[in-house]
This record gives C-alpha cells, sequence and structure tokens, in this order.
C-alpha cells in the first residue's frame, strides 16, 4: 500500500512513477516465494478533486512495469479518501513449486542476494536534501527510488535451485535478514565488504557529497526489493545471485561479527 505523503510526494515525480512504484513492490512479494506473477487488483482511495488525469498517468505506470512481464490488472475497487492510496494485491502461479517461506534457513546456508543494494536509499536521500542531480549518478540514483527493479524472475530461478528461505529487501536488509533469522530460528552474519561492493561505486559520490556512509543506505536502505535467500553451502547459486553472509545457529543478525543492536531501514508506523 503506498500513501501520499508516507510513501511518494507529488512534487518528487510523475503519477506513472507512483504506479510502477506500486507494482514493483508488489510483485516482488510474489517473486520472493518463487512464484510466477500472474495478475494485480488494485484498489485507489482518492481524494474528491483528483484530476482524472492523475489516474489515468497512474495507470501508465502500472502498465510500464507489468507489460514486459506479461501481467496486467484484472480488477480492484474505488473510493473516497482522504489522502491519495493505492493498494496492491498480486496474484502468482507456483507451477507446481513449493512456495519459499522465510523459516527455512539453516545454519551453514550461504546468504545471497540478487538485485541492488542501497540505490534507493540514495535517492530518496538526495530527494529529502533538494538536490537530486548535482552529482555524477544522482539521476539513477533518483530512479531507483521511484522506479524500482526487483529481479522478478530470479525468485523462480531461486526456487528451482533449492533456495530454503526468501524474501525481498523491501525494508532496509538488516531488518529483513532478521525477519527470516526469527522465522527460521537461526541468526546471520552479514559481510558488509560484500554487500557494499554490490552497488558501493554507484553510491560512493552522492555520500561524499550528502556526508553520508554509503553503507548505512546498503544495511539499512531498503525500496530495492532485492531478493535476499538462503541456499545449501554446496549449492550453485542462480545467476544474479551474490553471496553477502552465512547463516549460523546463534540468533540475531550480526555485520562483521558485530551484534546490529538498531534494525534500522523502513518502520511502516514510525
Amino acid at each position: 500500500m503506498l500513501v501520499e505523503g508516507h510513501h511518494f510526494r507529488g512534487d518528487w515525480g510523475t503519477p506513472a512513477d507512483v504506479g510502477w512504484r506500486a507494482a514493483m513492490q508488489n510483485l516482488a512479494d510474489v517473486a520472493a516465494m518463487g512464484a510466477e506473477p500472474i495478475a494485480l487488483v488494485v484498489s485507489l482511495g482518492l481524494p474528491p478533486r483528483t484530476p482524472v488525469g492523475w489516474v489515468r498517468e497512474l495507470g501508465l505506470g502500472f502498465a510500464e512495469a507489468c507489460d514486459p512481464i506479461g501481467v496486467g490488472v484484472v480488477g480492484g475497487d474505488l473510493t473516497a479518501a482522504e489522502s491519495l492510496t493505492i493498494s496492491v494485491a498480486v496474484h502468482g502461479d507456483l507451477v507446481g513449486r513449493d512456495p519459499v517461506l522465510r523459516s527455512g534457513a539453516r545454519p551453514g546456508d550461504v546468504v545471497a542476494l540478487a538485485g541492488r543494494l542501497g540505490p534507493a536509499a540514495a535517492g530518496l536521500a538526495l530527494l529529502m536534501a533538494g538536490s537530486p542531480h548535482v552529482v555524477p549518478g544522482a539521476d539513477d540514483l533518483v530512479a531507483a527510488c521511484l522506479r524500482p527493479h526487483p529481479p522478478i524472475a530470479s525468485g523462480q530461478a531461486a526456487a528451482d535451485a533449492g533456495a530454503h528461505a526468501m524474501l525481498d529487501v523491501s525494508d532496509g536488509l538488516v531488518r529483513d535478514a532478521g525477519r527470516i533469522a526469527r522465522a527460521s530460528g537461526v541468526g546471520m552474519e552479514i559481510d558488509s565488504a560484500a554487500a557494499l561492493a554490490m552497488d558501493g561505486h554507484r553510491l560512493a559520490p552522492a555520500a561524499r557529497a550528502l556526508g553520508i556512509d554509503p553503507l548505512e543506505w546498503v544495511l539499512h536502505g531498503g525500496e530495492d526489493h532485492g531478493l535476499l535467500a538462503t541456499f545449501a553451502p554446496d549449492a550453485d547459486l542462480p545467476p544474479g545471485f551474490v553471496p553477502i553472509g552465512t547463516v549460523v545457529a546463534e540468533s540475531g543478525v550480526r555485520v562483521d561479527g558485530e551484534a546490529e543492536r538498531g534494525l534500522g531501514g523502513w518502520d511502516h508506523f514510525a
């Protein structure tokens, strides 16, 4: 669900950007269970003075995100609301597979990620600072925030490769790794150098300009919707997955051996 003023601002992007993001963040949820997305149901809460053109452009964003995947919006609902609100449910087909849950990680598993870590958070930081185009690569980072590109097909590849657990990183690497760890009754060790290597070169100019450690975006940023999965230590990782850590028996999430005391990331009720 996206709510104006809480999840997006009209002066930061277009209605099509909002539609794209609403589609992709929900398609990633289905992909993270190893399913093939097949259809979306979209409900809108709209202030009465919302221009019809805004809604049409929102729909174009959904189409731009969904058409290349071969899915579409098949229904939904509409109501008046005080704030622009978009709620999406995605239907998927496991095509005979068992669903990949959060609860299957085992000590000794490799922790791997497909997708990006940090660009969306860096783009958000640039937008919030009012300087979205002032550093090299800034446009790419802002685009990652407004129009994330989760690796949808990688979810099915991970399931076929025997992934033990998986979810999409929507609320931050540490926070979401902790969700797999708690559901599985295990812990996770994250290698910060491996995680930073995925997108660190893209983040560096913006990090210098804003005076922020880029590792903060990598560990706690979220909204890139990459797929975080665990695999048996002897498994061949599917294309696109990069090892960034290990599952351990001791509970909690540690980065470079140090326990993460704060979850960081996105808190929906903060």
